[in-house]
């Protein structure tokens, strides 16, 4: 089967940045829904469309066709008294930003009575590789399509 829209898509991937150092491969399978669901980067989706298992691809992707280039205005700071207790560095929390959207902002540092928030993907502005393999392509069930993602066995559990 081919993948095209609506279709199952089980891979296995590696990202690497632009020294080739893997920043993060896949141990186990994983799968999405295909076709504009935004459950992988465009250009990954787009490389992909047409082909069947057991095809291979290596992209190399601009910062901004990756997770975008960085939003310096997604930098924030809080009174260390307005965070919650057992949060820690590398963790994230909830909040709004200047425009009233809420997004997710990692914690960056601590320092005294400041803690420094950073509401950008951790990989915002690097140009990096992604070396895919597809692993099988299946139609996706009505429910799936319905809810946007994957279920069962490397996809969403409800």
């Amino acid at each position: 089967m081919k993948i095209a829209k609506d279709t199952a898509v089980t891979l296995l991937f590696k990202v690497l940045d632009a020294q080739g150092k893997i920043i993060e491969e896949s141990r186990e399978p994983s799968v999405y829904l295909h076709g504009g669901y935004n459950n992988t980067l465009p250009k990954i989706e787009e490389a992909l469309d047409g082909q069947e298992a057991g095809y291979q691809v290596s992209l190399n992707l601009s910062a901004q066709d990756a997770f975008g280039e960085r939003d310096e205005s997604l930098v924030t700071s809080i009174p260390r008294s307005e965070f919650p207790p057992g949060v820690k560095v590398g963790g994230y929390l909830q909040r709004y930003d200047d425009k009233g959207e809420q997004h997710d902002y990692r914690v960056v540092k601590i320092k005294g009575p400041v803690v420094l928030l950073d509401g950008n993907h951790p990989l915002a502005g690097q140009a990096l590789r992604f070396a895919v393999k597809v692993l099988s392509v299946r139609a996706a069930s009505a429910e799936e399509i319905a809810h946007g993602h994957v279920h069962g066995e490397h996809g969403h559990h409800h």
